[in-house]
């Protein structure tokens, strides 16, 4: 994983009209999605012939996410940061424990930046998968070039869970994705895009990445 240094973010929300900013601690991101072939070794079920060990893992709903992030850590000898009610409707984090866990939206932004001011770390086509250039399909994890951090794949090829809320009092329990997929035009495909849906949703070009605390 690659330890991500300190710092702040400035967030948008547009529909709202509303921008604040957010302070970030040191963590760990890992440099590119979950792939299938991590995924499946996890959750103990075979990957079918016609799917791709290094491509994103993708039909994930939020909730699987926050399962396979507690399985990998009890794997890893990690402390679990995610304790989940009985009927499954509420998730709490533990953030001071060291196993593996969604990145909030200001560490996923921030990171994606990497510095960058601009919506994009670079040329979109060297950069990301996205409606351009993907040929309708997912692709394997780092084949484009990285940001200045070594995160590969942070816009485009698959929409990333993050673990925040989006407006409780609008959404209910509707969480956040960003960065954008091999399905979405260019606009679509930036640091700053914000993107929601229920805890349950699963589509073809939605997948998450790793996340862990120090």
């Amino acid at each position: 994983m690659v330890q991500i240094p300190a710092g702040e973010i400035e967030l948008r929300d547009d529909r709202i009209k509303t921008i604040w900013t957010a302070q970030v601690n040191s963590f760990l991101l890992a440099p590119v999605p979950v792939t299938n072939e991590l995924y499946f070794s996890i959750v103990q079920k075979t990957v079918g012939t016609s799917d791709e060990p290094q491509v994103p893992v993708v039909d994930v709903s939020w909730n699987d996410a926050i399962l396979f992030c507690n399985l990998l850590s009890q794997h890893s000898g990690l402390k679990e940061c995610y304790s989940v009610s009985d009927d499954g409707e509420s998730v709490v984090c533990n953030w001071e424990a060291d196993g593996y866990r969604l990145p909030t939206e200001a560490e996923w932004q921030y990171a994606c930046k990497a510095g960058v001011s601009g919506y994009q770390y670079g040329e979109l086509d060297e950069i990301a998968w996205y409606h351009g250039n993907s040929e309708g399909m997912v692709h394997e994890v780092g084949r484009k070039l990285p940001n200045a951090w070594v995160l590969y794949d942070m816009l485009g090829n698959v929409w990333e869970w993050c673990w925040d809320l989006y407006d409780v009092k609008v959404y209910d329990t509707y969480r956040i994705f960003r960065g954008g997929s091999w399905a979405e035009e260019a606009r679509g495909c930036g640091a700053t895009c914000r993107r929601r849906s229920h805890p349950t949703f699963r589509i073809d070009d939605l997948g998450f990445r790793l996340a862990r605390t120090l």
